[in-house]
Formats: structure tokens, C-alpha cells, sequence
């Protein structure tokens, strides 16, 4: 990160020069205090980090790394200049060993500075205010029909003909949408994907999936062997809670991500093969202030 700040530095021309003919002293940089109060970010784990960014002449600057999201405000020193002239405040996700000195193209929250703070959200990821969605409770993986209650599809079939059950905005670059069913508490994924009119990135790879097909061209999971260590395939999905999140892409998390547009709670005598719709997700946006 040394080296992604240093070049970003030179970058806008603001280095140490030398003030006396033997270059035995150079002037310091003159720094300022920039503070981030943001609220609801999830851990990334060991992998990656939350980078800062001003955005001065159009060119971003970083603004210093963090990976602790329990406790704010967080302090930056940036250099006054700079700070003073930036536009705008970007919050991206980086590696945590991170050759590049330019943002990854997963960024989480901005904001424009209006004044000495900016006004932060998650606008950019997507707006998910008219999200909407439904899904059936099915297992058309295998050939056994008493099993019906393990599997979760995103479709609706509420008209009698099969069609996409997600109304989702597209995605900035740098995000996916994964759906979840979380059982006895723990979350399991059906995949990650990025258009709800197709299948799934796993489609084909499922270990959980059955042995007939890969089911419906539409986001999804059937549960029904392979079952991670304390749960036993098939399972009983009814009673259970099926959330759509939003994931960054890359991604080293096994939990859901903070962002999560759609979620239903099904009943425990749910119907089978039966469109179920979803309601709104508990966070469909993030939010924060910057100051400087």
C-alpha cells in the first residue's frame, strides 16, 4: 500500500524537494485531517481491505486502508492541498496485497464534498428501491419427487409457464448477486450470478445438486447430498429464510455480505412448486459521512 499511496502521489506531482544546495533537508508535506463516520460495513477477512480515495483533478488518491468496521470515526492524514481540492470521497475494496496503485473496480460508497463533508452511499453498487422477487420451493435436479421441499429456484411460475423470478438493477463491475438459504442459523449459498434471467455461476459444478440435470436456467439450488459438516441433505426449507445479497467480486467470505436487497421468511407449511414472493431485504443501502 506504500507503494500505491507513493504512486499516487507522484502522480499529481506532490513530493519532498529539496530546500538547500546539499539536500541535506526537505520540506515536509503539509497533511490534514480527513475523517470517514460510516456505518454497516461487514468484515472482508484477511484477504482484503476497505481503501479510502479523494478524487483531486479527476485523479483518485488514496487516503490510507482499513479493515476494522466496529469502530468509527476513522482519521486519515491526506495532504492539505490535495484535500482541499477534492471533488469527491470513493470508498473501494482492495486486495490486501495490492500491486496496483489504481482502485479496484469494487467500490462500496460516494459521495460529492459539498463544503468541508460528503454525504456517502451505496448508490453507486445499484439502486435496489423497486427490487423485487419471488422464488419455488422444488428439487428438479434428481427424479425423486418427495424431496421437493429441498431445493430453492428463482423463478415464477405463477402464470403456469416458468419465468424469471427476479427484478434486480444491473450491477456496478466488481459485484454479484448470490442467493442463500440459511438453515438452523448458517448461512448456505445457491450461487452467485449476475443476470436472474440464467442460470448460476455453479450451475453446473453444484456439489449439493442432484444427478439428473442442472435444473432450470434460472438462479438456484437443490440440497440433496454432499451436505457440509452438521447438516444432513435433503433438508426441509420450509421454516427457513432464503435472502438475495449482493456480493463483492472477487470474494474469500462464506457469509453474506452486508448488502442484501430480497429476503423471504418461509412458512413452515409452505407450498411446493408453488411461486413464494420475496419482500424487502433489511439493507438495501449503505450510508456515511466524510469531513475534512
Amino acid at each position: 500500500m506504500i507503494k500505491k499511496m507513493y504512486l499516487a502521489v507522484m502522480a499529481l506531482g506532490v513530493l519532498s524537494v529539496s530546500c538547500s544546495d546539499d539536500d541535506d533537508a526537505t520540506t515536509q508535506v503539509e497533511t490534514s485531517e480527513l475523517t470517514l463516520n460510516l456505518t454497516g460495513l461487514d468484515p472482508l477477512g484477511d484477504d482484503f481491505v476497505y481503501e479510502g480515495w479523494v478524487i483531486v483533478n479527476g485523479a483518485p488518491v488514496s487516503t490510507g486502508t482499513f479493515s476494522d468496521v466496529d469502530t468509527f470515526p476513522k482519521t486519515f492524514s491526506v495532504s492539505s492541498t490535495q484535500l482541499a481540492s477534492a471533488t469527491a470521497f470513493v470508498l473501494s475494496i482492495e486486495p490486501t496485497n495490492d500491486p496496483d496503485p489504481a482502485p479496484a473496480a469494487t467500490k462500496v460508497l460516494s459521495g460529492d464534498f459539498s463544503g468541508s463533508s460528503a454525504s456517502v452511499n451505496s448508490n453507486l453498487v445499484a439502486d435496489f428501491s423497486t427490487a423485487a422477487g419471488a422464488f419455488i420451493l422444488a428439487t428438479p435436479t434428481d427424479m425423486d419427487d418427495t424431496n421437493e421441499e429441498s431445493g430453492v429456484w428463482f423463478l415464477d411460475n405463477a402464470s403456469g409457464i416458468p419465468v424469471t423470478g427476479l427484478n434486480l438493477p444491473e450491477l456496478s463491475d466488481g459485484w454479484k448477486y448470490e442467493g442463500w438459504a440459511l438453515i438452523n442459523g448458517t448461512p448456505i449459498s445457491t450461487g452467485t450470478f449476475t443476470d436472474a434471467s440464467m442460470a448460476d455461476d455453479n450451475a453446473a459444478t453444484s456439489p449439493f445438486k442432484g444427478d439428473a440435470g442442472n435444473g432450470p436456467g434460472y438462479p438456484g439450488e437443490d440440497f440433496l447430498q454432499n451436505a457440509p459438516a452438521g447438516f444432513t441433505f435433503p433438508t426441509d426449507l420450509r421454516g427457513t429464510t432464503i435472502v438475495v445479497s449482493v456480493e463483492p467480486s472477487p470474494d474469500n467470505s462464506t457469509a453474506p455480505f452486508v448488502l442484501k436487497p430480497l429476503l423471504k421468511d418461509v412458512a413452515t407449511d409452505a407450498a411446493l412448486r408453488t411461486s413464494i414472493t420475496m419482500g424487502a431485504g433489511p439493507v438495501q443501502s449503505l450510508t456515511g459521512t466524510v469531513n475534512r
